[in-house]
């Protein structure tokens, strides 16, 4: 099953929004390029009551309705939380870059983790790069993001993707051979460490900097907690 996003890709000349099928999504998982830090990332999960993963990197496929780019979401119950992660995307036009947050439910991921990805959704700024524009200063761009818990923002995410894995090695990984995304396919490339610890938040702000051409794709998005009754 397809969605239909609005994306506004961002050239040379200006943003040109345009409708982009997304028929499958990927979530890749542990993804970092330091095993130390990847360990980091697992412990935290561990922390949590999460299963280490049977391999890393991995690739969870969720349904690709989750996409949105909406400004609020929501969720079952007040366990979940983001993680702020560069998204590829496999358009008509070739690949293109994007900022989400891999919203996840923490109770039912110390359940099994490809469950708990499909529970919520994904938010995903609505604004993408054309990837051969970052390709050649892929490791200095930033992400970041921040969460509002009680009132409170908060920096909970910041780094540079030097600490993943390129996204050509992702790609290759996943497809198992080399090349790019196909048309309508979308990959979050994963998360980095948190600073403090993993917590639900009511607002989350995701951001990818780009320091060598002065420009930033940035979304934040509201949680709705709904009820849960058994």
């Amino acid at each position: 099953m397809s969605t239909t996003l609005t994306l506004a890709r961002w050239t040379g000349s200006g943003e040109t929004p345009r409708p982009a099928i997304i028929e499958r999504l990927v979530i890749a998982g542990w993804t970092g390029r330091d095993p130390a830090s990847v360990e980091k990332h697992i412990r935290e999960l561990e922390a949590i009551g999460v299963a280490r993963p049977k391999r890393t990197p991995i690739f969870y496929r969720v349904g690709a309705s989750l996409l949105t780019t909406d400004t609020e979401i929501e969720v079952a119950g007040a366990a979940s939380s983001g993680e702020v992660e560069f998204v590829l995307f496999g358009l008509a036009d070739g690949l293109w870059v994007g900022v989400g947050s891999d919203h996840t439910d923490r109770v039912v991921e110390a359940t099994g983790v490809t469950i708990s990805k499909q529970l919520c959704p994904k938010p995903v700024a609505p604004t993408v790069w054309r990837y051969e524009d970052v390709a050649g200063h892929w490791d200095r761009l930033v992400l970041r993001s921040f969460a509002h818990r009680q009132g409170v923002r908060r920096l909970y995410q910041e780094g540079t993707l030097a600490a993943m894995r390129h996204p050509e090695e992702l790609m290759r990984l996943y497809l198992g051979h080399g090349g790019v995304l196909p048309a309508g396919a979308a990959m979050f490339g994963g998360t980095l460490a948190v600073q403090g610890k993993v917590e639900p938040a009511e607002g989350f702000e995701i951001e990818l900097a780009d320091p060598v051409l002065g420009r930033m794709l940035s979304h934040s998005y509201r949680v709705r907690y709904l009820p849960v009754e058994g």
